[in-house]
């Protein structure tokens, strides 16, 4: 256990309460833990994985791109049945059970293109969750969202754990055995589904704009827009990665380290985030997220040798995944407000973690066999993009109008 995680859920439980009734921290957090625990097989070692199986950078990139190409789909399909029906409990236990089974086709067999459509069908369920999870545990928290890290952490926290283990275990173990971890962990974000319970959105005040009017506002489009480049800019680092550390003679443990480090950073910030986001502010922290996206590739493509500089460029991922995502959610929270809380968050995934990380994976995939270092580098200017659109199209205005107060 983290230090001073009692004394966080505490707080949270104390000051998130909505209605009179005790925010289920553990339960909600247990949820995300479980559901990163799949990221955390997934991500480091699916590379591996794949090239164990003998394909091509060019197939890897196709069966990752998979992975992410169904969140362009099926969050905007299962947040508006969310939105619509308001029984996202129900939503997040069918997609979580689902999930589960798709993926045991993997299993069965491991040929190309029966992988391609197991991985399309389980990533077509597993992708309803998250979004929809995502507006539940702002509807726990109530009138106090700015706590929502506080909760978000244990995903990173099963994170951490599990690409530790794993990098261990694989360093003595066949990469073969991949498949069956990560089914064991979708089996318990079904189980840990079970036990949280529905809580209505709550709409407050709301200006009455439908969801098109507030979609196609220009701070909203820059928003998505630079979301979705920065998952470009990931689409290397998440497909290629560890088959990069590897060419450097990188052991599987030091690599598991590795992309631990980065998740303990990202906890580290998300303890803090409650405090940086009324005192930062929204749009100045989206900015230095992004900057430091665009230095982070550049460093992991420029001097993969030095484990010294990778350890440098390791603990930006507090910024440029912790940071960025808990001002996406404000930012989705503040844009969308409680009528259309489901719609947003789904296209939010869509757009970023979807097409983003779709489009990513695809062009590592291209240019991988060309050139590593260039691969990288394309991320970097990907970032640098993102920053330039979100410097630009996500205004001070807009900043003051998401930016939370401190309470």
């Amino acid at each position: 256990m983290l230090p001073g995680a009692d004394s966080n859920a505490d707080a949270v439980a104390a000051n998130g309460a909505v209605g009179g009734q005790a925010l289920p921290y553990w339960r909600l957090s247990g949820f995300y833990f479980f559901y990163f625990s799949v990221l955390g097989a997934l991500v480091p070692f699916w590379g591996l994985y794949l090239k164990s199986l003998n394909y091509s950078a060019k197939e890897i990139g196709i069966v990752s791109a998979m992975l992410a190409g169904t969140r362009v789909v099926a969050p905007n399909l299962w947040g508006w049945l969310g939105d619509k029906t308001g029984q996202r409990l129900r939503i997040i236990r069918v997609g979580s059970f689902m999930a589960c089974v798709c993926f045991a086709g993997i299993l069965v067999d491991q040929r190309f293109g029966w992988l391609v459509w197991v991985v399309a069908a389980y990533t077509f369920f597993w992708n309803a969750v998250l979004a929809q999870f995502e507006v539940t545990t702002l509807a726990h928290l109530g009138r106090q969202p700015q706590r929502y890290s506080l909760i978000r952490l244990w995903g990173s926290v099963g994170f951490i754990l599990v690409v530790v283990g794993l990098g261990f275990a694989f360093d003595h173990l066949s990469i073969r055995y991949l498949p069956l971890f990560i089914f064991f962990f979708l089996a318990m974000i079904w189980v840990s589904s079970l036990s949280i319970v529905e809580r209505r959105v709550e709409h407050g005040s709301e200006s009455g704009q439908g969801f098109w009017q507030i979609l196609l506002q220009k701070p909203v489009l820059c928003f998505l827009l630079a979301s979705f480049l920065l998952q470009v800019s990931f689409g290397p680092y998440y497909t290629f990665y560890s088959v990069y550390l590897e060419t450097y003679h990188y052991s599987r443990t030091v690599i598991g380290f590795l992309w631990a480090l980065g998740v303990i950073a990202e906890v580290l910030i998300f303890f803090v985030m409650h405090r940086l986001l009324p005192t930062c502010g929204v749009r100045n922290l989206l900015l230095f997220s992004l900057g430091m996206a665009v230095l982070r590739w550049w460093l992991i493509a420029c001097y993969a040798e030095s484990v010294v500089i990778l350890f440098f460029a390791q603990l930006l991922h507090a910024f440029t995944f912790g940071t960025a995502h808990a001002v996406a959610i404000e930012l989705i929270r503040s844009f969308f407000g409680g009528r259309h809380q489901g719609q947003g968050q789904a296209v939010y995934s869509a757009a970023s973690f979807g097409a983003g990380g779709a489009v990513g994976a695809a062009v590592a995939g291209l240019l991988w066999d060309a050139s590593a270092v260039l691969t990288f580098a394309v991320s970097s200017g990907a970032a640098a993009l993102a920053l330039l659109i979100a410097w630009v199209g996500v205004t001070e205005a807009a900043h003051k109008s998401c930016c939370l107060k401190a309470k």
